[in-house]
């Protein structure tokens, strides 16, 4: 049995009230789940590869604490950006004072910033462009085609990038998944940098079928096959961080097996979490507290649901650790 550690005997101690209760009811909720066998949903949205969650995450799934992740195509992406030019990322800390003069210095020495983070396009977007297009190309001449997570995956178990790793791999929560295949589904791909870059090849005729790489339609068929399949034997929960497609996508696979397509006794989401700094407003999904999903068809009113009005930067890796009993 795992003692507690520094973080969670801190948490419990001290995360009494308002948000800070919210996030150890969360924890401590999800800790139940997957100790009564449940399997977990991790959803990312925002920029949570850039923030290196992958320092958390990667043992979450390790320790088989994760079950499944969805992810937009640039958490996909710069989980791998990261790991291979971490050396040669720009930390601008007085970002909010750049002036759009001083953005489009950034600009001319290729370096695209994300908040405080500037990602170095040579080193780490044509890095991984070399690698990918050899095997985009390779699955359209044999007439092949793969999600753009198994793409990833293919060329993580291949070692055509341990050259170049500048973080320890431990860390990159994509070679986690990797390493256990996990079940992933990334909506709308197309909108991230390797999704243009493959639209690119495909405009130019390097890449002869658009269909090389799988898209949105081909993910949540292969999702209601694993969830059907998953939540027969286990309660499914599900920990959002962020809203969008990355979250949105996943969660509709209930109403759309129970409602588009007759299926009996389809079983809800069996534990629900979301932190977001997203104020409710109208028609704000991110904002949309957890009850509203209750007349969609995707949660019960019996169903566990915390809501962390918060950074996810700062809560998830604390909510992670708590889990993991550190």
């Amino acid at each position: 049995m795992t003692t507690n550690g520094s973080i969670t005997n801190f948490i419990n101690h001290h995360y009494r009230h308002f948000n800070a209760a919210a996030l150890k009811d969360a924890a401590v909720g999800y800790k139940k789940h997957v100790e009564n066998k449940g399997q977990m949903l991790v959803t990312l949205a925002g920029a949570m590869s850039t923030a290196e969650l992958g320092l958390s995450l990667a043992e979450m799934i390790r320790q088989g604490k994760v079950h499944a992740i969805s992810c937009t195509g640039a958490n996909l992406e710069e989980d791998v950006f990261n790991l291979v030019a971490h050396d040669h990322y720009v930390r601008i800390p007085n970002y909010r004072d750049l002036t759009p003069q001083d953005e489009q210095k950034l600009l001319e020495k290729h370096l695209n910033r994300v908040t405080d983070t500037c990602i170095p396009e040579e080193e780490a977007i044509r890095r991984i462009e070399n690698v990918v297009l050899e095997y985009w190309q390779d699955a359209d001449r044999k007439g092949e085609s793969y999600f753009p997570h198994e793409f990833m995956y293919k060329i993580l178990l291949s070692g055509k990038l341990n050259q170049y790793y500048q973080i320890d791999p431990k860390n990159s929560w994509l070679l986690a998944a990797a390493e256990k295949n996990l079940p992933m589904v990334v909506p709308g791909w197309e909108d991230s940098t390797l999704g243009n870059i493959f639209a690119g090849h495909c405009i130019k005729g390097d890449i002869k079928s658009v269909h090389t790489v799988k898209g949105g339609i081909q993910y949540m068929k292969s999702w209601a096959e694993w969830y059907m399949s998953a939540a027969k034997k286990n309660p499914v929960g599900f920990f959002q961080i962020g809203g969008g497609i990355a979250g949105d996508f996943p969660i509709c696979v209930v109403p759309m097996l129970d409602q588009d397509l007759g299926h009996e006794d389809v079983p809800l989401w069996s534990y629900f979490a979301q932190i977001s700094d997203s104020t409710t407003s109208y028609g704000s999904y991110s904002g949309a507290i957890p009850n509203e999903k209750i007349t969609w068809g995707k949660l019960a009113p019996t169903t566990p649901s915390y809501i962390v009005e918060s950074d996810a930067t700062i809560c998830a890796p604390l909510i992670f650790a708590y889990v993991l009993g550190w």
